[in-house]
This record gives C-alpha cells, sequence and structure tokens, in this order.
C-alpha cells in the first residue's frame, strides 16, 4: 500500500476497517482514484464479527478474494436450546447458495490483512495509516478535507466523493448532520474468545436460558467463542476477572486447559441512521447502521452497502452515467437495512428473556409452532430472512415473465468456454461491466448498431449463456455447466440486463431486446 498521499481524487474513503477495505478493493476493481485514511496505524487484531453468508461472501469474492483467501468453517446448523423445551428450534444452513456456503464463521484480523494485502494490486488505491480525518468543508465542486498524519503535519485533499466507513461513532455522520436513530439495549454482555477448547462444537447453538442466555459458536483456528448475558449487579470489571470467566465456563472447559484470547464487555444497538447519503458525502457499514448480533448480519450488510455504492460512484467517476443515480444508495439500501435489523431484534426477543415465565411462553410457543410443517419449514430454511431485493431504485419496475426478478440477484452458477477450459463461477467470467445476457441466445446478433454504441459508452458489455452441450459461434459465449442459470434462471431465447452488483435491472425475450436495453440506459439517465 502506497503510503504517498496524492492531492485530488475521485473517493475519499475514511475508515479502513472490513467494510472500508472491501470498499477500497471494489473501486480499485473499477479504476477509481480513491485516497483512504485510516486512524490505526494497524488492524485491531482482536476478533469481533464471526459470521459471513453466502451473499457476503459473494461480494467478496466480487471484490477479488477467490475461494481460500481467507479461512472459514462452514456451518451446517443453527441450533436454539432451551432448558425447559430442549431444542426448542433451528435453521439449516448446510449446502450452498450462488456458489458460496449458506454460513460460515472466520477470524476477523485475518480477513481484514487479507483486503489490505490486496489493495497493493491498485495503482489508483492510495492509503494513508496512523492519519485522522480533521475537518470537512463541501461545495458544488466537490468535498475539502484536512487531514493530519501520525508526525502531526497536516494536508488539504480535494474529492468529488466523501465515503463515511469510520465506524459507529463517525466523524462523518456526525459533519453531515444526520441523525442516528434507534436504541440501545440495556443488558451488557461478555465475549470471550478461546483458543484450543477440547470437544469442540461443529456449529453455532443459542442455549436461552433465562438465568444466562449464552450464545457460542466454533470459529476457525480451533476458535470458539461464547457470549454471556450479564446480570444488572454484574460489573465490567467483575466479569472479566479470571475468576468470573473459569465459573462462567466451566459446563465446557478448564479455562487453565485453554488459551483465552480475548475477553470484552459490550452492549448491543439497533440503529439506522436517517438517510444513507447527503450531497456528495455516503455513509457504509456502522456509521449507517448497526445490528444486533443475533442474527451474524452486521459486517454482512455493511458489504451490501458498498456492492450497491461502489459500481454507481464509477460509473459517474468515468463519465457513462449522471451523479442522480447515486440517489438510489438510500433508496435501495436503508429499507433492507432496516428490515435485517427487525429481524435480528426479533431472534433477540427469542434468546434474550430473563424472567422464567416469559421464557415459558416464547419458546414454548416455538416449540409448538415447530410442529406445523409450513412454520417449521419458514425458520428452518432461513425463509424468515429478508431476501436483499428492491421495491425501488435503479432498475426496470414491472414483473418478470421468467424466475427472475427485477431489483433481485441474479443466481450464481459454473460456467466453461468450451471443452477443457477452466470451469468459472458466473460472476468471474462476467466481470465488472454492466451486462447483457442471452440465455442461449445471443443478443448481439439482434440489437442495433446504435443500441450497440449506447451500450458500450454506459460501460456495458453482451455475452451469451449456452445450455449443457450448446455450440455457439458467439466470442463471449460461457456454458452453463450447473443450469442455475439456463434453464434455472430464465428460459431459452431471453435476455436481461445485469448491473456490476448482480442486480437485475431489466429483463424479456430476445425479440424486445431494442426496447429492453433503450428502457435500461434511461433509468440509468443515459442519453442515447
Amino acid at each position: 500500500m502506497r503510503q504517498t498521499l496524492p492531492s485530488t481524487v475521485d473517493v475519499l474513503l475514511i475508515g479502513l476497517g472490513p467494510v472500508g477495505a472491501a470498499a477500497a478493493n471494489l473501486l480499485g476493481r473499477y479504476g477509481v482514484r480513491t485516497l483512504v485514511i485510516e486512524k490505526s496505524a494497524d488492524i485491531f487484531k482482536a476478533p469481533r464479527a464471526i459470521a459471513l453468508d453466502n451473499e457476503a461472501l459473494r461480494i467478496l469474492q466480487m471484490a477479488g478474494l477467490e475461494d481460500g483467501a481467507f479461512e472459514t468453517l462452514a456451518i451446517a446448523k443453527v441450533q436454539m436450546r432451551s432448558p425447559l423445551f430442549g431444542k426448542y428450534a433451528r435453521a439449516n444452513t448446510t449446502g450452498q447458495c450462488d456458489g458460496h456456503p449458506r454460513l460460515v464463521t472466520f477470524y476477523q484480523p485475518e480477513l481484514e490483512r487479507t483486503l489490505r494485502e490486496r489493495l497493493a494490486a491498485y495503482p489508483d488505491v492510495h492509503v494513508a495509516l496512523s492519519t485522522e480525518l480533521t475537518s470537512i468543508t463541501e461545495n458544488a465542486q466537490g468535498i475539502r478535507v484536512e487531514i493530519r498524519g501520525a508526525d502531526g503535519q497536516t494536508k488539504i485533499v480535494h474529492a468529488r466523493f466523501l465515503i463515511g466507513a469510520d465506524g459507529a461513532s463517525s466523524f462523518v455522520r456526525r459533519h453531515a448532520g444526520l441523525d442516528f436513530q434507534g436504541q440501545t439495549f440495556s443488558q451488557d454482555w461478555l465475549v470471550v474468545d478461546a483458543l484450543n477448547v477440547p470437544n469442540p462444537i461443529d456449529h453455532v447453538e443459542f442455549l436461552c436460558d433465562p438465568r444466562r442466555p449464552t450464545p457460542h459458536m466454533v470459529a476457525p483456528g480451533n476458535r470458539q467463542r461464547w457470549e454471556f448475558m450479564l446480570h444488572p449487579d454484574e460489573t465490567r470489571e467483575q466479569m472479566e476477572k479470571p475468576e468470573s470467566i473459569r465459573k462462567l465456563l466451566a459446563p465446557w472447559c478448564k479455562p487453565e486447559d485453554i488459551n483465552i484470547e480475548r475477553t470484552a464487555v459490550y452492549r448491543f444497538h439497533a440503529r439506522v441512521v436517517e438517510k444513507f447519503s447527503r450531497g456528495r458525502i455516503f455513509l457504509v457499514g456502522d456509521a449507517a447502521h448497526i445490528t444486533p448480533p443475533f442474527v451474524g448480519q452486521g459486517l454482512v450488510a455493511g458489504l451490501r452497502d458498498v456492492a450497491n455504492l461502489c459500481w454507481k460512484l464509477a460509473w459517474v467517476v468515468h463519465g457513462r452515467a449522471p451523479e442522480a443515480i447515486l440517489d438510489t444508495y438510500d433508496i435501495e439500501r436503508r429499507p433492507h437495512a432496516k428490515s435485517i435489523i427487525k429481524l435480528a431484534l426479533f431472534m433477540g426477543s427469542l434468546v434474550m428473556p430473563t424472567n422464567r415465565v416469559a421464557a415459558f411462553g416464547i419458546h414454548g410457543i416455538m416449540w409448538l409452532l415447530g410442529h406445523i410443517p409450513v412454520v417449521r419449514t419458514l425458520f428452518e430454511e432461513l425463509h424468515i430472512k429478508p431476501q436483499n431485493r428492491f421495491t425501488d431504485g435503479l432498475f426496470v419496475l414491472g414483473k418478470s415473465r421468467s424466475r427472475l426478478i427485477r431489483g433481485g440477484q441474479l443466481p450464481q452458477g459454473l460456467v466453461r468456454k468450451s471443452i477443457n477450459t477452466p470451469v468459472l463461477k458466473s460472476d468471474d467470467a462476467f466481470g465488472q461491466e454492466l451486462t447483457l445476457i442471452g440465455f442461449a441466445c445471443d443478443p448481439g446478433k439482434v440489437m442495433s448498431e446504435k443500441l450497440k454504441m449506447a451500450w458500450a459508452g454506459a460501460g456495458g458489455k453482451s455475452v451469451q449463456l449456452r445450455y449443457r452441450g450448446q455450440m455457439s459461434d458467439s466470442e463471449n459465449s460461457w456454458e452453463d455447466m450447473t443450469d442455475a442459470l439456463v434453464p434455472g434462471a430464465a428460459p431459452v431465447g431471453w435476455v436481461a440486463i445485469v448491473r456490476p452488483d448482480r442486480t437485475i435491472v431489466h429483463d424479456g425475450p430476445i425479440e424486445e431486446v431494442n426496447t429492453i436495453v433503450s428502457e435500461a440506459l434511461a433509468v440509468l439517465g443515459i442519453v442515447q
């Protein structure tokens, strides 16, 4: 990473935690001149976030991280257990979705280190560590900031846009004057991360004991984590003492036989900013929203933010689209972030009852509902999790006549160019552009020359997806090896326009491709 500080950039990014580092990698892949400011000299060595779902892994794939870039541990199930009703509910997390495990645990310092190391590959991305943002001034042309390095020297930097990835106490959010609405739970929780625990579990469990609710999970590197709810009369200083931790861990192990990596006491928050952007300033991750940990979606939500925002900034910076498309960042992301917080609060209500009567009622109802197949499937197969799907934003409104959903995500499959060529995940094959996909058809042969030029000018390309065994003379065609895309997502003779964040903009039959492309360009604000 280069410590040279340019005076003028397209995007100034404040904060290099996992969300900021993912954003920096995405901007680097899009060729956006970026300066990243991080006040710390190094990554925070203690683990914090611990879970990622298939959506988060797919976004990290978009950011350039291949399978195995950092260690993960696939989780088969999330088990809810009560002393009153036993194993009264669970969520099945076995298997894959869009080419990734449905749920994994990971070691956050390793992920952050990997993301930072990958930034060296992008000449347009500059990083300044031990550097603090001290002031922000805005005008019609852009942002002017003053930063101060570890040596106390100050420097002025000009940027077109500013991203605040600077955490829950965000300086950027306070400058923007945006209200951070929500609540803080009154309970304190003690987190204990430990290494080399004998007889480790192989899943995530929520011990829903009203005497002391305790989430417990396994993680890579022979790690385990416990989160113990503290009682009102228990203080941070008291509960972080070795004798207190020894007593808490007694049901599982002897603390003297393991390596305790971290202990920390904190409170959960449920907050979302009133708006994710203001003018040329954008908030991502904990600067925009804080999610209680009961569904493992805090970091995931931040990664969804940067996947949505960074390609839009790139298209504006490169002159492919007008600045008006940036308004859709808040329109698309804020409703979904709020729905995830609501789900986390609901899950917390299942875990946190400290009154035995309330616990009996809540867990008893869940136990009874678990005997109703439709309701059990809703919970076990994670259908209660809100889909990352937009009702308004940067796509053509309307219902598709295929399995595709406009404003939803394109499935990911495995594809290859031809026999004896490598099999790739389809996102890697499609690349970083706006993509016009022909499902077992070649849209380039039908599109008018005028639209082809307009499409290329908008940063678009065309690909053909072949069904298994289909032949084609198209230059850019890929064979679907799993049927996930054709015919799984759309029938033969269908076309779809997909954004770089894999959101479906428009779709329809190949015969209507000129209309589909024209309407998609209009939504993107591109004059044809």
